[in-house]
């Protein structure tokens, strides 16, 4: 059992570091990628890349499928075609800071949610976690200086981001949730039934931005961004957070989101070259000291 849970952690590490990374090119290409062409492209590399793989366990696991039915659907629609084209969406009208303190909300969510709708309350000492990685994400979103989150600016983005995060939220409760209907499956199953219904549901939002005269050239910098998120975002985090949500719970493996400012501070200092100043120090510690303490405590059932 504990080596389960450490492989589970070592999941949510590599989801957050691997989403970490495509917050990133969501903002580097902006203004190269429109949101649904990236969304619908990043899903549809990856499912051609994993369909090999997962079509004979699809057809030997049909029935437990047909078992699934709907709920198969609206996981598609929450988990594929919903957070990431929000996401994408926002990056186009608000700035990182921005998304990343919108994020804040994604365990408290997540928190609420797992007790109403799972009846799954977590116990006070994640509670307590969640407060002290709360307070090191804003000693990174304040550089260390509370005064500078008063200059904060919210647009029409940070509202999109907020859904995005709400989005994410039901994602992670309803695989909890449903995981009778989804235990049968096998992980790499599972996450290719989940592409195949959810890139549909993408392409007409993306027929009608092309229809809107959006579009991207076919350049090497976009396909690698692509080839990214269809690789690591999508394939390996995706496997790595349905895991964890099996182990952990969604409540407690919420709370990785806090990681991501960590994760995308690193990413900057080893890609663009930009410093790594004591607060990005004092706000990891906490961070990482919250996520410890939330994630080494039980649910208790009401």
């Amino acid at each position: 059992m504990q080596s389960s849970v450490r492989v589970a952690l070592a999941g949510l590490l590599l989801a957050t570091l691997c989403w970490s990374g495509n917050a990133l090119v969501a903002r580097a290409f902006a203004g190269e990628i429109p949101p649904f062409a990236l969304s619908f492209w990043r899903w549809s590399l990856a499912l051609v890349l994993l369909l090999p793989f997962v079509a004979k366990p699809l057809w030997r696991h049909r029935a437990a499928l047909r078992v699934a039915g709907w709920r198969l659907l609206a996981l598609a629609g929450v988990g594929i075609a919903g957070y990431n084209s929000l996401l994408y969406a926002a990056a186009q009208t608000t700035a990182a800071i921005n998304i990343t303190l919108v994020n804040t909300c994604l365990p408290l969510m997540t928190f609420i949610g797992a007790g109403l709708l799972l009846g799954e309350w977590p116990q006070r000492r994640a509670w307590w976690g969640m407060a002290v990685a709360a307070g090191g994400l804003l000693v990174l979103i304040s550089k260390g200086s509370w005064t500078s989150l008063s200059g904060l600016a919210f647009n029409k983005g940070d509202l999109i981001m907020l859904l995005a995060v709400a989005d994410w939220a039901l994602y992670s409760l309803l695989l909890r949730r449903w995981a009778a209907y989804l235990l049968p499956i096998p992980p790499l199953a599972l996450l290719g039934v989940l592409m195949l219904l959810g890139v549909p549901l993408i392409l007409p939002f993306y027929l009608y931005e092309l229809a809107q005269g959006a579009h991207f050239n076919l350049t090497a910098e976009n396909v690698a961004a692509i080839s990214y998120t269809a690789i690591f975002a999508s394939l390996l985090a995706y496997l790595a957070w349905n895991h964890a949500i099996r182990v952990l719970g969604a409540s407690r493996a919420a709370l990785s989101n806090y990681l991501m400012p960590v994760f995308t501070a690193v990413l900057g200092w080893l890609l663009l070259g930009e410093g790594l100043q004591s607060y990005h120090w004092l706000g990891a510690v906490l961070i990482f000291a919250g996520l410890l303490l939330g994630t080494q405590t039980q649910v208790k059932r009401r």
